[in-house]
């Protein structure tokens, strides 16, 4: 985190934002999920968050930066399925911002990671699952305020990301974008992921969305701030601007 702030510095960031992953392995009282299975070959790779030890290391980064705007937060994973749980911990705490993401979607009676489905159905009908599952989603939970990675599968699309078409997947798109909207929420565009193209955030801004954020998941230091200057061309083409508040969402 101390190297993420450097970096964040060193590009001339006015702020950084330590999302940390919230993901469940098992379900508790009062989720969704239930006796749902979970795949192992996603799961593993999820470790409980410490939220003392992040809180901890948030508060010894704003007193070595003081001159850097560093903001707390998670990024809740399939908040609708795990809505007590992950509840439980982000009321009980003042993140400054709360993201939601899926990265697991339930698939014959397991919850398993979305990119696998891939090989067990045409690829098509992997996004149009996964784009189905996104909508519970945003209409199931609303913990959150800004949705992360809207497309998460297409990083792992067959062939290549380069192959993936956004237009074949426009309606879609709009019914997660109109129900974002609804809730007046924020659409983040994400930075490792393939850039959204200018005409998808235009879609944002059709179905009425008024904000979006930029996010570089950068899980590693070097990655802090990737591709930010692009991704401001991108909005900057859908009619989105930065405002007064350098620490504010950007706005139509």
């Amino acid at each position: 985190m101390v190297r993420s702030c450097e970096q964040a510095l060193a590009i001339g960031l006015p702020a950084v934002a330590f999302t940390e992953h919230l993901e469940f392995t098992t379900g508790g009282e009062g989720d969704a999920i239930g006796a749902v299975a979970t795949d192992h070959r996603w799961w593993s790779r999820i470790k409980p968050l410490d939220v003392t030890g992040y809180l901890a290391s948030v508060a010894d980064c704003r007193e070595r930066f003081p001159g850097l705007r560093i903001r707390s937060g998670v990024e809740t994973g399939e908040s609708h399925l795990f809505a007590a749980s992950a509840g439980a911990i982000v009321r009980g705490q003042s993140f400054d911002r709360v993201l939601g993401s899926l990265h697991a979607v339930p698939y014959q009676g397991k919850l398993v990671a979305a990119d696998a489905l891939f090989g067990s159905m045409p690829n098509d009908e992997v996004m149009r699952y996964y784009f189905a599952e996104l909508l519970r989603l945003i209409e199931g939970s609303a913990l959150f305020e800004v949705l992360a990675h809207l497309d998460f599968p297409r990083r792992y699309w067959p062939g290549g990301p380069h192959l993936y078409r956004e237009e074949a997947f426009e309606e879609e798109y709009r019914a997660a974008l109109r129900a974002l909207a609804r809730g007046g929420r924020v659409l983040e565009i994400n930075t490792k992921s393939p850039l959204a193209s200018v005409e998808l955030i235009k879609w944002w801004r059709d179905e009425g969305g008024t904000a979006v954020s930029f996010g570089s998941d950068a899980h590693v230091p070097s990655r802090v701030g990737a591709r930010f200057k692009l991704a401001v061309d991108i909005v900057e083409g859908a009619g989105f601007r930065a405002g007064h508040d350098p620490y504010d969402f950007w706005r139509c």
